[in-house]
């Protein structure tokens, strides 16, 4: 499988183990299929009628498409020099064809360069491994991104990970500790790049520095803070709260209309506490009548729309959470629920209490909605963020719950 780089639109508390301290579309062609169409309708009548009675047919129906073609022209002509002089000298506008890949018709505007689809299959195995390296070279001067070691892993196997093979991993590894970097490994790969952009589209804003409040072993009861390396992104159930989930993305869902499943469910508790994946600025936060009340988290890079949906009833959200907050990643932000399919607010509709998870990249703001969306499977992200939860208390006085060790993303400028 080869992956097209710019394909056309609508073609079809933490642990030290992850820190160290130091809708496509297929556009129709009506030219082609009405070709299509009048070279069947032309076999049948040749068979029914004999090739005589057909020759005629033709004779007549060219001379009909002729006569209107004549009398179309002559309107058009007309309107042009009957307008108004002002009409006549307003520019023409800029047409656009979004024909698809096999469409021989010209193309009048510039198509912006920027990818349309990604797959993403990584399984949660190797994205620990690549991780782990990356973390544990970190500060050293062979250090490793994870993401370079995936894009490189990606080209081995066609972007297609179930065709992963462990040995290709070993050989990586191998050659990473003989000193060959990953510039040099990569330098033939044609699709080496492309899978560069995607997968930091997708993992861009999952490792970094970050500081972090942790126990003072020194001093019991006391916390210090940390600044650390290492996975800076959380689970969305927080810690201590148990759920279950399968791969589910993609399945069936039949609510309002017939479409597939672009999220994750992750079934739990009314009022498990819910926290941010990854800091950002809250960009949607409301009632929808397919997720009830839901958060749409916006990345500071702008590339990953974190939604969740189907919260609680009544107290859905953290207070004082609205559009333009600014949340760290771990922040509890609202509480498991229920609610959804109702155009009426504040309704449990959902069967089962679960939060919905779903992940949207976005390479070009046009993409953000509409037939361009790009949701990824995200189930592998979170078995790897299984392991990597916040700690959160409740507040007697408020009812709420807060994390535990508080958290500071330099990307933010907020503590």
């Amino acid at each position: 499988m080869r992956p097209s780089l710019f394909a056309p639109a609508f073609t079809g508390s933490p642990i030290p183990l992850f820190g160290n301290a130091s809708a496509r579309r297929q556009v129709s062609l009506p030219a082609a299929s009405c070709v299509k169409k009048q070279a069947a309708s032309y076999i049948c009548k040749k068979h029914l009628l004999g090739e005589s009675a057909v020759n005629v047919f033709v004779i007549r129906g060219k001379r009909l498409i002729a006569a209107v073609t004549a009398v179309v022209l002559t309107a058009a002509l007309a309107a042009v020099f009957f307008q108004s002089p002002a009409r006549r000298e307003e520019p023409v506008p800029e047409l656009e064809c979004d024909c698809g890949a096999e469409s021989d018709s010209p193309v009048l505007h510039e198509e912006k360069s920027y990818i349309k689809w990604v797959d993403f299959d990584i399984p949660s195995s190797l994205l620990e491994k690549a991780m782990r390296l990356d973390i544990d070279t970190y500060g050293t001067d062979r250090h490793v991104s994870w993401i370079d070691m995936l894009a490189y892993l990606a080209c081995k196997c066609g972007g297609n990970f179930k065709a992963h093979r462990t040995k290709d991993w070993k050989a990586l590894v191998q050659k990473l500790d003989e000193g060959q970097t990953m510039e040099q490994l990569a330098a033939d790969m044609e699709y080496y790049s492309y899978y560069q952009e995607a997968y930091t589209a997708i993992l861009g804003g999952f490792l970094g520095e970050f500081d972090i409040e942790l126990d003072d072993p020194e001093h019991p009861g006391e916390k210090k803070w940390m600044h650390q390396y290492g996975l800076k992104a959380y689970s969305p159930i927080a810690e201590g709260y148990s759920y279950g989930d399968y791969d589910d993305f993609g399945s069936s869902r039949s609510y309002g209309y017939k479409r597939r499943h672009l999220g994750h469910d992750m079934m739990g508790s009314v009022g498990t506490p819910i926290v941010a994946v990854e800091s950002g600025i809250v960009e949607a936060l409301g009632w929808n009548q397919y997720g009830g009340w839901r958060i749409g988290i916006r990345s500071f890079d702008t590339k990953r729309y974190y939604y969740y949906a189907h919260l609680r009833r009544d107290h859905p959200y953290q207070s004082g959470l609205s559009v333009g907050s600014v949340v760290q990643a771990g922040d509890v932000i609202g509480y498991l629920g229920m609610t959804g399919y109702s155009q009426k607010e504040n309704v449990n509709n959902i069967n089962t209490p679960h939060l919905h998870f779903g992940m949207q990249i976005i390479f070009d703001e046009s993409q953000k909605e509409g037939n361009g969306e790009i949701w990824i499977d995200v189930y592998d992200i979170t078995q790897l963020l299984k392991k990597h939860r916040s700690t959160v208390a409740k507040d007697e006085q408020t009812r709420e719950y807060t994390r535990v060790y508080r958290f500071r993303d330099p990307v933010t400028g907020h503590s």
